[in-house]
């Protein structure tokens, strides 16, 4: 009873904070809105990257935000597991991201256990869809819908980040602020990334294990894989080799005709390897987060509609706005979806992200 009114407690102080700050906007926010774009300095110390952007919001809502976002979606347990080893989770991490999760809880006055937390918590419950599409010039565009629980919330901490390295952009994509991977990514004229989660398994046990071992979480490999991968072929070699905390659909757009790919992930190698096949008439693959060889659950198809939008765009018309149009069918686009993005390794500058605020 007493976590049940903690937790409501949380809420109703984050809708306050919520309310006001949509009543000191001078006007309400269109319906399509581009998040904040940031730019986080990768020649910065670790600690140090996120704090030019973390000055762009209010330190009270954030905290709520996490407060919230950790009990909602982390099982009493794992706080229990995690929070007494977090000075030991510093050393188990991986660099940089060890150093960044550590420089904003101790910006934003949390402890690295909420830290480590807050990312364990966006890794179990991604529901996606991911497209990447072939036009008939061999031009490669991909496009996703990210949708998550409580979008009211996660719309307002949406952001753009420009990943900087000697005044150059290495890497760009859009993430959650505190939250230091990435399920969308793009590597400028190189290959673009997104994640979906793949449904089943007892994700937390498992995560937590494979976490000690020194697994990567799932978006951690994206980013990791962006900021080191020189080209589409060897971004899918560590898609699908490194082993991960988690199962997981990675899916790939290069910058050459057939260069798409859906590699279905176990935690420890690839299940499945899905590529473009255009000559055989096969200019496009749709992922959501079922296996692409079952059929998904009649009360979860996104699959189905998106692929008869795409049949009916055609080959020759695919281009970004007609891919934002795919993601924009119903149920593709659902009440879930926290944000929409289009990108196309070979025109890093068309890289767009749009809150979805008006489904």
């Amino acid at each position: 009873m007493w976590r049940a009114a903690a937790r409501g407690s949380r809420l109703w102080g984050l809708l306050a904070l919520l309310c006001g700050a949509a009543a000191a906007a001078a006007a309400p926010a269109p319906p399509l809105a581009a998040p904040l774009l940031c730019n986080v300095s990768l020649d910065s110390p670790a600690e140090e990257r996120w704090l030019p952007v973390l000055r762009h919001f209010d330190p009270a809502f954030l905290r709520a935000a996490v407060a919230w976002i950790i009990d909602e979606r982390v099982p009493k347990w794992v706080h229990e597991v995690i929070r007494p080893v977090a000075v030991e989770l510093e050393f188990l991490m991986p660099q940089p991201f060890a150093g960044e999760i550590l420089g904003m809880c101790k910006a934003l006055g949390i402890s690295l256990g909420d830290g480590v937390l807050l990312n364990f918590a966006y890794e179990s419950t991604a529901f996606c869809t991911s497209i990447v599409a072939q036009d008939d010039k061999g031009n490669i565009y991909h496009g996703r819908n990210l949708d998550y629980d409580f979008v009211d919330i996660l719309s307002k901490i949406t952001i753009d980040v420009q990943f900087i390295k000697g005044g150059q952009v290495a890497y760009q994509g859009t993430t959650f602020l505190g939250y230091v991977g990435l399920w969308t990514g793009e590597s400028p004229h190189k290959f673009t990334i997104s994640g979906d989660e793949r449904v089943g398994g007892r994700w937390w046990e498992n995560a937590i294990a494979a976490f000690l071992n020194r697994n990567y979480p799932v978006s951690w490999l994206v980013r990791d894989t962006l900021s080191r991968a020189e080209d589409f072929q060897s971004a899918v070699l560590r898609l699908a080799g490194i082993p991960i905390i988690a199962e997981v659909y990675y899916i790939v757009g290069g910058v050459s005709p057939k260069e798409g790919m859906v590699i279905t992930r176990n935690r420890r190698g690839p299940a499945d390897l899905w590529p473009l096949d255009p000559l055989g008439g096969a200019w496009f693959r749709v992922e959501t987060n079922y296996d692409h060889w079952t059929t998904p659950p009649p009360f979860d198809d996104r699959r189905t509609p998106a692929i008869k939008a795409l049949n009916a765009t055609g080959q020759h018309n695919i281009n970004f706005d007609t891919l934002f149009k795919v993601l924009s069918v119903k149920p593709v686009l659902n009440n879930n979806t926290v944000y929409t993005t289009v990108m196309s390794a070979a025109l890093p500058n068309r890289y767009q992200t749009w809150i979805r605020t008006d489904t």
